[in-house]
């Protein structure tokens, strides 16, 4: 059990997932607007919520996975799950601003 706290451990998980990218867009998936939710609880369980640009995405069988093996090398990190989810469905209207200004959407 590690005595890292939950905003050190939220924070960390936060900057892995910037380091993930959508392979056919040049902007990571947190900022993307691709993560619904991430619930960090006592001993270090991490659970993500997240979604895809389309459920036809050519990496909905690997970026979970991806996600999932990452986020399992985080001091601290006990045990990990990544749900997907298209309900609601991805928008654009959940990007950041930077991932917006990024993509020419601004």
């Amino acid at each position: 059990m590690s005595d890292r706290s939950f905003v050190e451990i939220q924070n960390d998980v936060i900057s892995i997932l910037k380091t993930i990218f959508d392979p056919e867009i040049p902007v990571d998936i947190y900022e993307l607007g691709l993560i619904y939710e991430i619930k960090v609880s006592p001993g270090g369980k991490v659970d993500v919520l997240m979604t895809l640009t389309s459920p036809a995405c050519p990496v909905a069988g690997t970026l979970p996975g991806e996600v999932e093996g990452k986020l399992k090398g985080i001091n601290g990190v006990s045990e990990v799950k990544v749900e997907l989810t298209f309900d609601p469905p991805w928008s654009q209207e959940l990007m950041s601003e930077e991932a917006k200004l990024e993509l020419g959407f601004l």
